[in-house]
């Protein structure tokens, strides 16, 4: 495991994506005191002060690895061990965003180039941002110290090389992991997918490869792998 810290960037992933093209290798991380133009996903801006944390890793993909769409779910796993160690009890949403309450604390973005994803996470470590659309906290927010991100950073990169290691000898742990501590079956859920009309249904689990299942009031199975969702 290696990781790097630079004071300002525009982006870790985007700098990640560009290491990956020159070789870099599995447990590498770069985490940024400050980006300014950090992005989340469907193209949103992530804003980036410094406090917070800022980072990406490389994982290179082999030929007996799960379904890669699935180390959303390792990130997040990761990241919910790694906030728990410091008094958070957050609970995640599809695929991989974690809340407190009804307020996201964290963002994780995976994005591929060649065998390679590189994975981002945000967390609101120290303070959060104010006058979005929707609901959002910080761990002083909730009554907690805000931890170095140096550390914080150490200890999940700990948690993300085990929940890693776990995931490729199968995905049954992670899935297992991610299911405890998401949002329980039975869960209204809206899900807003690209130039269609927002789907609604309850929360039936996940299929083999980490798609969501969403029970239709038809008593219909949808198998979602892409889009927005929003509990209700």
């Amino acid at each position: 495991m290696e990781i790097r810290t630079v004071a300002e960037t525009a982006s870790t992933n985007a700098d990640m994506l560009v290491l990956a093209s020159r070789g870099a290798a599995d447990g590498l991380w770069l985490r940024a005191v400050e980006q300014t133009a950090g992005r989340g996903r469907l193209g949103r801006a992530w804003v980036s002060p410094p406090g917070n944390l800022y980072a990406s890793t490389i994982v290179r993909l082999r030929q007996t690895d799960p379904n890669p769409a699935t180390l959303a779910l390792v990130a997040a796993v990761a990241l919910d061990e790694t906030l728990r160690a410091y008094g958070a009890e957050p609970w995640i949403k599809w695929p991989n965003d974690l809340f407190i309450g009804d307020a996201k604390l964290t963002g994780i973005l995976l994005e591929r180039g060649g065998d390679a994803v590189v994975v981002g996470i945000g967390v609101n470590l120290a303070h959060h941002p104010e006058g979005l659309d929707r609901p959002v906290t910080s761990l002083p927010a909730e009554g907690l110290a805000a931890p170095d991100p140096d550390l914080f950073l150490h200890d999940l990169a700990e948690a993300f090389a085990r929940w890693l290691s776990r995931w490729r000898l199968s995905l049954d742990e992670v899935r297992r992991r991610w299911l405890e501590r998401a949002h329980p079956v039975g869960t209204a859920l809206s899900v807003r997918l690209p130039d269609q009309p927002p789907l609604e249904g309850l929360f039936d689990g996940l299929d083999e490869n980490g798609g969501l299942r969403l029970r239709l009031a038809s008593g219909e199975a949808r198998v979602i792998h892409a889009g927005d969702v929003f509990t209700i």
